[in-house]
């Protein structure tokens, strides 16, 4: 099944010319890394000296934003206050070099600029350029000019970073153009009045924020993230809440649902833009067509590769899309296998579930799994692992490994997901799949199957007689004799 099936449009792209850019709107700030060896400690002072080999500059808060939108192939705006010192001028050229627009106002204030100096992979200090100032009428006057009809946009990002840019008045002045237009407005937010983001489709914090803004701690357990949630959704106009909880994944709660979405990182070395990177792939999925769970779903494994970078780093298209089309080769670990169902499901689509050795493939495993298909829209077969044949058949089984026999039953048309698994039974895989068919073959009674629990509905199948994988094997066995 190709990608293009599962998420609309995102391998067409590059249709981008009939799709309205998105504007993002919040605090510019401009991000170098000093990067170098370490080897002595300072004689001035307790301190190692870093020996600078290397320096980086990366485009930071909002404008990190705008770069995820524009390495996603999206067409993009950037507005926001900058200085009038080389920071700008470094700003300016990285924004053109990423084909990001800007539409920006010169203030005296320097460029908010954060130097990270960093060691043996190791950041030893960090060096902040900036005065946070509010937003002045004057200013905001000036904005609304150049952001223009706001009906241009096909969406608004409000990416605040609690600098000044987006005062109460601005932000609601732009959340009300936008819904005057139906234009959706998304918000990472900052700070503990959120009464200037009413009105906003929907806000993405992290724990951290939530815990700031209802003024006390919450464990990053499901039940008091919804609890925080339903409270913040009682407090604020606001349609949808995006919860980001580090390794717990991602929350998604309304008035009337709630949803996790599981993580998608392998390995975190940096969170620095992480949530840069969740709302710039969220409304770049959403502009080209996909569902919102199906967006957060993108977000979610966007989200995934960046941590697992250092420093600041946008979401690149082609590794996005090489991630998500990561399951074409239809066998996939549990936990990949878990986040393709949740999408497969949004879309309303019938899940069935069958398991088996199929150490030899012969006519009967073929139209055994044609007609398990037949019973739905999506056919995942558990795949005993070696271990586990060895355990069930005997020593001398299975004559094909585990991952040739993956890969001859994921070429079959009726099958569209493979998983190993280990165990003698697929009980534990069962309950973490739960389909909405179990099959399994017509030798084995209804009360005998294992994990029939965790199925709306069992079946069994018929096997097509005078075909198995032990018969097989003995009429081998006699012709070498």
């Amino acid at each position: 099944m190709m990608l293009v099936n599962r998420y609309k449009n995102i391998d067409n792209i590059y249709m981008k010319m009939s799709i309205r850019p998105i504007l993002v709107v919040g605090d510019i700030m401009l991000d170098q890394y000093f990067k170098g060896n370490v080897s002595r400690i300072s004689p001035e002072a307790p301190v190692p000296v870093v020996n600078v080999k290397i320096i980086e500059s990366t485009l930071g808060g909002s404008a990190n934003v705008a770069h995820n939108i524009s390495t996603l192939n999206g067409d993009v705006i950037l507005t926001g206050l900058i200085g009038q010192d080389h920071y700008a001028t470094e700003l300016g050229r990285l924004s053109k070099a990423a084909h990001i627009k800007l539409r920006t106002l010169e203030t005296t204030n320097p460029t908010t600029t954060k130097i990270r100096v960093i060691g043996e992979h190791q950041q030893i200090t960090r060096l902040d350029f900036e005065e946070r100032q509010e937003l002045t009428e004057k200013q905001r006057t000036q904005f609304i000019s150049v952001i223009g009809d706001i009906a241009s946009y096909s969406a608004v990002i409000l990416s605040d970073y609690n600098k000044g840019m987006l005062t109460i008045e601005f932000c609601k002045h732009i959340i009300q153009l936008a819904n005057d237009e139906n234009i959706p407005v998304y918000i990472d937010p900052k700070g503990n009045d959120w009464t200037k983001y009413n009105g906003a489709y929907i806000i993405t914090p992290n724990l951290r924020e939530v815990q700031e803004l209802l003024g006390r701690p919450i464990s990053n357990a499901d039940f008091e993230i919804e609890q925080a949630g339903q409270s913040i959704l009682k407090q604020f106009n606001i349609e949808f809440l995006l919860i980001t909880r580090s390794e717990k994944g991602m929350s998604l709660i309304s008035r009337n649902r709630v949803k996790h979405f599981p993580t998608y990182a392998r390995e975190v070395f940096d969170v620095s833009g992480a949530g840069d990177t969740v709302i710039a792939t969220l409304a770049w999925a959403m502009v080209h067509g996909n569902s919102l769970d199906e967006s957060i779903h993108i977000a979610n494994v966007a989200a995934g590769i960046v941590v697992s970078k250092l420093g600041t780093t946008p979401i690149e298209y082609a590794e996005l899309q090489q991630a998500l089309h990561a399951s074409d080769d239809k066998t996939l670990p549990l936990d990949l296998l878990q986040i393709q169902l949740e999408i497969y499901r949004s879309q309303g689509k019938k899940i069935i579930f069958t398991n088996g050795c199929f150490d030899i493939l012969h006519r009967g495993h073929v139209h055994y799994l044609k007609a398990a298909r037949a019973l739905g829209d999506i056919l995942i077969v558990g795949l005993n692992s070696d271990d586990s044949v060895r355990r069930l058949k005997g020593p001398t089984r299975p004559i094909n490994r585990e991952i040739d026999r993956a890969e001859v039953i994921a070429a079959l048309e009726s099958v569209d997901h493979v998983v190993i698994f280990n165990e003698d039974t697929p009980f534990d895989l069962l309950s973490s799949i739960r389909p909405d068919v179990l099959v399994k073959g017509g030798d084995y009674a209804i009360d005998d199957i294992v994990g029939r629990e965790f199925a709306k509905e069992v079946i069994t199948i018929p096997f097509v007689k005078g075909f198995s994988t032990s018969n097989t094997i003995q009429k081998m066995n006699e012709r070498s004799d």
